[in-house]
């Protein structure tokens, strides 16, 4: 099995997970800078934001960069299907003293289209990953074409199949205890995901592209657990959250320090796509996961006022605190100190 080591140009077998709104270049740059590859979540972020975090990242790190996309396929909604939305929250909006306007029709996440190829090509990332399998056939031999390695998450055994046929460099094997949106593509039953020691030998079983272990690993034993599988490196994310490098909100943090941090959930209510986060009052009342909430990326424009007003009286009830399974590797220490422990029993 290929080490990610000799195919990124690394120095440590791990990745940091892209993880948008909780985290920009400076998380990145901090384990570029300790030997891991650092990540960029760009499907919520405009061109010129691209942009300006690769520059920025390029300025505190000589080291790879991975620049993370969605590349799923903009919802056609079906009739009333934003109305019925507003609709299963409007009890909230009065609540809060808030107007329900026309629902917006406006995609909250962009996939990979003609416009952020042309940026790729432009910026030549050392590494491109995507979410919700991979983009149209022409756009990802043109990402292909500009020297970047391309990865993307498999939730099954058939994804990971199905990856490896269009020939990526890598697959992340995303477990159930992954936080933050289930890359599942080739089905929307989430009764097929399992968890990542459990995914991780049988995708190995069945594929020879070097494959990355992701979801619920959050401390030494568990990376070198999963590297004794047979991965070729880790994917982290959830264990960076209370790193001063790290964007995360005040009221996500002590979240994640309190003890319900250990109580998550597969919703759809933030989104309309299923997510990992810790479970609060919105999730409760309207989910896990709600048949009122439209196609992704629809639901978020409904929800955003309302986790506005919640944050600013202090209260994470609307807010999607995206949590792996487990929180107990997350340490308010440096992003190299961290990565430096989390190595530590491979050396």
């Amino acid at each position: 099995m290929t080490n990610i080591c000799d195919l990124f140009g690394i120095n440590l077998p791990l990745i940091q997970a892209p993880m948008a709104g909780v985290q920009k270049h400076e998380l990145a740059a901090a384990v570029s800078n300790a030997g891991g590859l650092g990540s960029l979540p760009c499907a919520m972020l405009s061109s010129t934001a691209i942009k300006e975090e690769t520059y920025a990242f390029r300025e505190k790190s000589k080291g790879p960069l991975n620049l993370n996309f969605f590349s799923h396929k903009n919802p056609v909604l079906k009739a009333g299907e934003l109305e019925k939305w507003n609709e299963a929250l409007s009890d909230y909006y009065s609540e809060f003293d808030l107007k329900l306007t026309d629902p917006d029709p406006t995609p909250a996440r962009q996939p990979f289209n003609n416009e952020l190829v042309q940026l790729v090509e432009e910026l030549k990332p050392e590494v491109i990953s995507f979410h919700f399998g991979l983009p149209d056939e022409d756009l990802l031999n043109r990402a292909r074409g500009t020297g970047a390695k391309i990865i993307s998450s498999a939730t099954t055994v058939e994804e990971a199949i199905w990856l490896e046929s269009k020939g990526v460099d890598a697959i992340i094997a995303q477990g159930l205890e992954a936080g933050g949106h289930r890359g599942i593509f080739l089905s929307d039953d989430i009764n097929t995901q399992v968890g990542t020691m459990s995914l991780l030998p049988q995708i190995l079983a069945n594929v020879r592209t070097p494959v990355i272990a992701s979801g619920g690993i959050a401390d030494a034993k568990s990376v070198k657990a999963a590297m004794d599988l047979g991965a070729a490196g880790v994917q982290l994310g959830t264990v960076f959250l209370l790193c001063p490098e790290s964007q995360t909100s005040d009221i996500h943090r002590e979240a994640l320090k309190n003890t319900d941090s250990r109580v998550t959930a597969l919703t759809n209510v933030f989104t309309g796509r299923p997510a990992r986060g810790i479970v609060n009052r919105i999730i409760r009342e309207q989910g896990p996961i709600s048949p009122n909430a439209p196609q992704f990326p629809m639901a978020t424009a409904a929800m955003a006022p309302l986790r506005s007003k919640a944050e600013s009286m202090g209260s994470g009830d609307f807010s999607p605190l995206w949590s792996g399974q487990n929180t107990s590797g997350c340490k308010e220490i440096s992003a190299a100190e961290l990565a430096s422990e989390l190595m530590s029993l491979l050396r």
